[in-house]
């Protein structure tokens, strides 16, 4: 009687699973090849677990290795912050009068709400040294040149997205630390060239940073940011697969945009039992690198978690700034030493480096052999890492800021610590003449 039953039960589950396989679109192995676990082309003609049986037998090429894993770092840790922001975003309020308490209810009562807040910090810190780390290695082989100059532009675009994720982030804990930050930030792009008012003057929404921003910055953070993100990954992901990964230095590139080996075709591989299979060298490599990095970035999380200061007040300034962003010690160091004429240098330097492939189009990709691209790239990355060094040292808070004036029967009736209430949109910018006071 038992076996009867087994005996029926593992028939109908077979057939069901049988059903399954037979119906289902391998198409759907795209979303296992967009987030990394699958790399070759889908065989769409095929049932879903034959494609993916072929899939995973794809070869990359002979040279690709540990030294292309800085990508994946990059769209690991990016993983991360959706899924951290998404969980933050179940308890934070986006505005003035909740933002600080309810940040401060997610570190203290809810369960683990301290390690998801400091590991979508700490992952934005180490999602701009990947990204830089993957430019870098880009950029010196020389991988931006024909025909891979469009994946080039949109890995910058991604770099932009990333800084801009970033810094829309800084302001929503809304205490001294991140409002003055980005005061200080805004005041100085307003002061920029060109465009530089007129931006600053619509991410604000008003004449100093207040609820407008906090909400507008929200807005960015969580909707805008994340669809232009996934089209720009979806993007650049097509292209890679499509041009393949560059080969070294050394190795003349065939014309042919469908050889990834540059020498040989993936069919052509397979045969001669050349190149790196996908399963299971490839996946491994990508599990050691996931384990490693969700590792060091809750040990980080858990051993050095972010600080906060009061609640913000634009009456008030704070003793001191502590930074808790890598780009925010880079944007002081500029904006200290060098005022917005830093922000100008540096977005040209930025717009340099990715028109470059419209200039450096010889076939020539040895560093020695590229003086200006080497001089260009040496610029950047040397001068990132300088101005984050300087950035780090400085704790003060600059002379440059000054307070606006406050009403004295509503100064008076205020605690500190206690955030004002709305008072509209005040006539006086920090910076104005006009507003000028004494510190105490």
């Amino acid at each position: 009687m038992i076996g009867r039953v087994w005996r029926a039960v593992t028939g109908w589950v077979s057939n069901v699973w049988s059903d399954i396989r037979a119906s289902t679109d391998a198409s759907l192995l795209g979303v296992a090849r967009f987030v990394g676990l699958l790399y070759g082309p889908i065989d769409r003609s095929l049932r879903i677990d034959e494609a993916l049986r072929k899939a995973l037998k794809y070869r990359l090429a002979p040279h690709v290795g540990w030294r292309h894993v800085f990508g994946g770092i990059t769209y690991l840790l990016f993983m991360i912050l959706v899924v951290t922001g998404v969980l933050l975003s179940f308890y934070y309020r986006p505005s003035v009068e909740e933002a600080y308490p309810s940040v401060q209810h997610m570190a203290s009562e809810v369960s683990f709400g301290w390690l998801i807040r400091d590991l979508h910090v700490w992952s934005a810190n180490l999602i701009v040294l990947s990204v830089l780390a993957h430019m870098g290695r880009v950029f010196f082989t020389a991988a931006y040149k024909p025909p891979r100059e469009t994946s080039w532009l949109i890995g910058l675009m991604l770099l932009f997205v990333v800084l801009a994720f970033g810094a829309t982030g800084y302001l929503l804990p809304w205490d001294q630390w991140a409002y003055w930050t980005v005061t200080e930030v805004l005041d100085a792009m307003s002061a920029t060239i060109l465009l530089g008012g007129l931006a600053t003057g619509a991410i604000m929404g008003d004449v100093i940073v207040s609820g407008a921003t906090l909400s507008r910055f929200f807005a960015l953070h969580v909707i805008v940011l994340p669809w232009i993100a996934f089209a720009l990954l979806g993007y650049h992901f097509t292209l890679v697969r499509r041009r393949g990964v560059a080969p070294p230095a050394e190795v003349k590139e065939t014309e042919d945009p469908w050889r990834p080996s540059a020498a040989w075709t993936v069919e052509e591989l397979e045969k001669m039992d050349r190149g790196v299979p996908f399963f299971p060298h490839h996946l491994l490599r990508i599990l050691v690198v996931v384990v490693l990095v969700i590792a060091v970035a809750i040990t980080l999380a858990v051993l050095f978690p972010r600080p906060m200061a009061d609640v913000a007040s634009p009456y008030q300034l704070p003793g001191e700034l502590v930074s808790t962003w890598v780009p925010v010690d880079v944007s002081l160091a500029l904006i200290r030493y060098l005022g917005p004429w830093g922000f100008t240098a540096f977005t040209l330097l930025g717009l340099a480096m990715a028109l470059l492939p419209l200039f450096d189009r010889s076939p020539e990709r040895r560093l020695r052999h590229r003086p200006v691209a080497a001089v260009l790239g040496v610029t950047f990355f040397v001068g990132f890492a300088a101005a984050w060094i300087v950035g780090r040292q400085l704790r003060d808070v600059p002379p440059s800021e000054r307070l606006p004036e406050v009403p004295s029967a509503v100064s008076d009736s205020v605690e500190p610590g206690v955030p004002l209430p709305d008072l509209g949109p005040t006539p006086l910018r920090p910076g104005d003449p006009d507003a000028e006071r004494s510190r105490p």
